[in-house]
């Protein structure tokens, strides 16, 4: 029989002399990447889900196994280095899968300090730079779109990608009168996929069956399945642009691109060329604290602006879909994932309103029940108790009066916690779009971290809302 140094030398090699940052370069791994098409079949993509799965577990049981056989400065250099290949592992399996198996990864991306940071690094790639699918996997599909010779509708048009994300990627074009366009085209066969990644996801929550909230989960679930479809109708999104776009005026320092309707279809979007940083490449800039706050003050009014004037819930927030303009403008990109309000859950935000700008627990309390259907049952008693906290952690910057410390990190840790907390409990019971608010929220919050923004909310908050002529004199602050 081998002795355990025998078998733990009989484990994968790594090279330990090389810089971490050489071991399978990200950029040789590119152009492999680009040249798969996408696996659309559903066996083909649970087993691909499930060798993901394999392959996280084989690459810590390693590091634990290495581990009893080094001191602890070895320990932490060998984990840093578990976590960075299992990143790439990742970042690999995702990048070819897309749709929504990469959207669990963006969602991942926008927990900055929660998971190891060398996932966060890799994964936030998952925003707007995953490695894009090559033209020669692309021009069949778009030709069928846009006709034969679609080419010639442009003064230039760029093959090359400069954008990737989870449903599609965006390449650079040029009308002939001048206009730069960014051109976004879909994976082919990618909304096939959507339903398929679902129904295997689906497989890990079965343990939830035995719970009394699991119809409710099940309707959260599909809720989330049928948004994530409509958002590969790119007809859908032009016309979420076109209803946010005369939101916002000159002064407001908010883009959102035009569409060229002409030039697009459900699977073929032309819009608007933005120029400007995305968050990390703004940030490396090293702004001041004020170039910070005035660009979280954008954020923060483009989000509410949406809510109130214009009733859509702009979901989707990650720093994929923002572009810091070098002249102070905010641009808004990505209007796929939006949530109408209808009546009853604008009836209900209209509701949320007066506890979010008085901080009355007895009126956050009222709402909180009526939002996840809490009656009087002790049973629900923990339930309502944690969400309550959760609620006050998310609602305190708003009603709490003068600038919040949005980069505070025990703060946002907190935050964190208590959401987990609730998940491991498997308190689900809310409404439908429920998992998609939160992902509003949690990105929301994460971009404000990131930017170690320092404002006030209130009274951003109180212009957008007086703006729509609701009247709320009865517990409003003061003019």
């Amino acid at each position: 029989m081998p002795t355990m140094a025998q078998l733990v030398a009989a484990l994968p090699a790594i090279d330990e002399e090389a810089p971490l940052a050489e071991r399978g370069p990200l950029p040789a791994n590119l152009e492999a990447w680009s040249l798969r098409p996408l696996p659309v079949g559903a066996f083909r993509r649970m087993g691909m889900l499930g060798s993901l799965q394999a392959k996280l577990g084989a690459a810590y049981l390693f590091y634990w196994l290495r581990s009893w056989f080094r001191g602890a400065d070895q320990n932490q250099r060998s984990l840093a280095e578990t976590h960075w290949r299992t990143a790439v592992r990742v970042l690999d399996s995702m990048s070819y899968l897309r749709g929504a198996t990469m959207k669990v990864g963006q969602t991942l991306a926008n927990f900055p300090d929660i998971v190891p940071g060398e996932f966060v690094q890799l994964l936030e790639r998952l925003h707007f730079d995953a490695p894009p699918m090559h033209w020669s996997l692309l021009k069949e599909m778009v030709r069928n779109e846009l006709g034969e010779n679609f080419e010639n509708q442009f003064a230039s048009f760029d093959r090359r990608a400069f954008a990737a994300a989870s449903l599609g990627q965006v390449h650079r074009a040029q009308l002939v009168s001048g206009e730069p366009l960014a051109v976004k085209i879909q994976y082919p066969g990618i909304g096939r996929t959507i339903r398929q990644d679902f129904r295997t996801l689906l497989l890990y929550l079965l343990p939830a069956r035995l719970t009394r909230d699991w119809e409710n989960t099940k309707d959260q679930f599909d809720d989330l399945c049928s948004r994530l479809e409509r958002e590969t109708d790119y007809e859908l999104e032009a016309a979420s642009l076109e209803r946010a776009a005369p939101l916002f005026r000159e002064d407001d320092r908010i883009v959102v691109p035009k569409v060229y309707r002409e030039h697009s279809t459900a699977r073929v979007l032309t819009m608007q060329r933005l120029e400007g940083l995305h968050l990390d490449e703004f940030l490396a800039n090293r702004p001041s604290q004020e170039q910070r706050n005035d660009f979280a003050r954008l954020l923060v009014r483009s989000w509410y602006r949406l809510l109130f004037s214009g009733r859509m819930s702009y979901v989707d927030v990650h720093p994929g879909n923002f572009i810091f303009m070098n002249d102070g403008r905010l641009g808004l990109l990505d209007f796929g994932m939006i949530i109408d309000l209808d009546d009853t859950l604008w009836d209900l935000f209209r509701k949320m309103d007066r506890p979010l700008t008085t901080g009355n627990r007895d009126e956050r309390l009222t709402v909180l029940k009526e939002w996840s259907w809490i009656g009087d049952d002790p049973a629900d008693e923990e339930r309502l108790r944690l969400m309550d906290e959760f609620t006050d952690w998310q609602w305190r910057a708003r009603y709490h009066g003068g600038d919040f410390d949005f980069g505070d990190e025990q703060d946002y840790r907190h935050g964190v916690d208590m959401f987990m907390q609730m998940a491991r409990k498997r308190y689900t019971r809310a409404r439908a779009c429920t998992p998609l608010i939160a992902r509003q929220m949690f990105g929301m919050r994460s971009l404000l971290y990131r930017l170690q923004a320092k404002i006030d909310m209130a009274p951003i908050a109180e212009e957008e809302v007086r703006a729509t002529g609701w009247d709320r004199s009865d517990y409003a602050l003061p003019r």
